[in-house]
């Protein structure tokens, strides 16, 4: 599968103004029908009972069109309407002439439910174009169809959702599925968007958005670093795959170190050293005793060619400063990771290191790293979460994933991707530490940058998703846990390789 597209609000608005002239039929008229052809195959049978809350603009057009046709399709259709018809868009304003035309009705209110409630509702109340909090009756309308208990189905994004963001700055509402126009959104799939969407349907219109306007953003697909999975020569032997170098590990924080080392290992590395600050530590891992242990001074002055992952464990002492600096001194791939970038961020003559250095370096922030770095607040950074990842990226010139739900990965050209894998059992100490080995291992294996990390967050998410689905988990998922399914995962992938897509 193609890495979808995904555009901000005035990018779609540029795309709909090209492909708007002259569309036959017109776009409303096919929203409309591609978000019925959801709404049937959600519903049982005919005459499911459906309400249909249309707003004052072309989202509520978009439901005028989708009352018609499930109508047509022997459903009982009731539609609230509280605007004025005559000052609806001239497009909304010939769908709700067109409904009525058909033998619809309105009502000013929301209808009491029937006995046994809704089969359904929908919402096309607003649409991407909303730029405030719904307050006043809208918002009361949404808090009563998000409490309903029918299935709940958005058109386009559930109104009070910001599209660029993620965001609810008011009431908004709670989908079970989302049917979205054109293309991805990134209020979709980043901050609050997969809570408050549900199941996303994409309706692309028949529209080519990508030949219409290149995008800049997109959704993480296998395809994307497809020209990587390639299955190992028989003819080969641990030195083909590289040396991965974690380092880490102050006193009591040596558990990170061993869960990046542990990841790396699982995901091919050909051999794994780890470098610990603690001097008291074991020089092995019971676990997996494959793992091969220095001071992590030690680990630096002889890593040659390996690549480094500096940071799970590391502390904030000036020994941890100076690691870092000379991890970022060394020509080799780099990770810096938790308190490396914390480091990073009260040091400006490591910052100058990091943005110039021959190799760009891998950054794998958490919001409130990511505000450390940019200088501001975490709410600063999670209400434009694109925006926080590509500034990372280019003020450090550093490929850079800002995790979370929708984890954003930006590179310094501007380019940027947003992760649709990954579960709330994730939020647990240690997952950031497994990823840091994930994306270690695939540079030691020599990996570009920008695919190992690509692959690297792709893999996590799915490593958990596989886990949580095999358990039935919604708690209790350990990071410990996740190597061995990314690695199963990682295998099923050389089994079964994606065509290669766009760069």
């Amino acid at each position: 599968m193609p890495a979808p597209p995904i555009y901000p609000v005035a990018a779609l608005r540029a795309i709909e103004s090209l492909a708007l002239p002259g569309a036959v039929p017109p776009l409303m008229e096919r929203a409309g029908a591609a978000a019925a052809a959801v709404a049937l195959d959600l519903l049982p049978g005919t005459g499911a009972l459906v309400l249909v809350a249309c707003g004052p603009g072309n989202n509520g057009g978009d439901g005028f069109v989708v009352a018609r046709r499930l109508h047509a399709a022997g459903h009982r259709v009731s539609v609230a309407f509280a605007a004025d018809p005559a000052r609806l868009p001239p497009d909304a304003a010939a769908a709700h002439a067109a409904w009525l035309a058909f033998g619809g009705t309105t009502h000013p209110s929301l209808p009491t439910p029937p006995e046994g409630g809704w089969s359904m509702v929908i919402d096309a109340l607003f649409g991407i174009g909303l730029q405030r909090p719904i307050e006043g009756l809208y918002g009361e309308w949404i808090a009563q169809l998000s409490a309903t208990r029918g299935l709940r189905l958005a058109l386009d994004i559930p109104s009070g959702l910001d599209a660029d963001s993620g965001h609810c700055p008011g009431a908004c509402f709670q989908a079970d599925h989302t049917v979205t126009f054109i293309a991805l959104k990134p209020g979709l799939l980043t901050l609050d968007g997969p809570d408050q969407c549900g199941t996303l349907h994409l309706a692309t219109l028949d529209l080519d958005a990508e030949a219409l306007a290149p995008a800049t953003g997109h959704a993480v697909r296998p395809a994307l670093f497809a020209e990587h999975l390639q299955p190992r020569r028989r003819n080969s032997h641990k030195g083909s795959y590289g040396d991965a170098a974690i380092i880490g590990g102050a006193p009591g924080m040596v558990g990170a170190a061993l869960l990046a080392g542990r990841a790396a290992a699982y995901l091919g590395a050909g051999r794994v050293l780890v470098g610990l600050l603690d001097p008291a530590a074991l020089a092995v891992d019971l676990l997996r005793p494959e793992l091969m242990f220095r001071s992590a001074h030690a680990l630096l002055d002889e890593a040659g060619s390996a690549a480094l992952a500096v940071g799970p464990g590391l502390g904030q002492s000036d020994a941890a400063r100076a690691l870092v600096a000379t991890a970022l001194a060394a020509a080799t791939p780099l990770v810096l990771d938790a308190d490396a970038l914390n480091l990073l961020a009260r040091n400006t003559d490591l910052q100058t290191a990091l943005a110039g250095r021959a190799q760009p370096a891998v950054l794998t922030p958490h919001p409130a790293e990511a505000a450390r770095l940019l200088g501001c607040d975490t709410a600063a950074v999670q209400a434009d979460r694109v925006a926080a990842a590509c500034t990372l990226a280019r003020r450090y010139q550093a490929w850079v994933v800002l995790k979370g739900c929708g984890s954003v990965i930006a590179g310094p050209d501007g380019a940027w991707w947003i992760n649709t894998t990954g579960n709330p059992a994730m939020a647990t100490a240690g997952m950031g530490d497994v990823l840091t080995g994930l994306v270690c291992a695939l540079l030691a294996r020599g990996w570009p940058p920008r695919d190992a990390l690509l692959a690297g967050v792709h893999l996590h998410g799915l490593a958990g998703d596989s886990l949580c689905t095999g358990l039935g988990l919604d708690t209790g998922l350990l990071a410990d846990e996740m190597a061995g399914a990314a690695r199963q995962v990682f295998n099923q992938w050389l089994q079964h390789r994606p065509p290669a897509g766009p760069p």
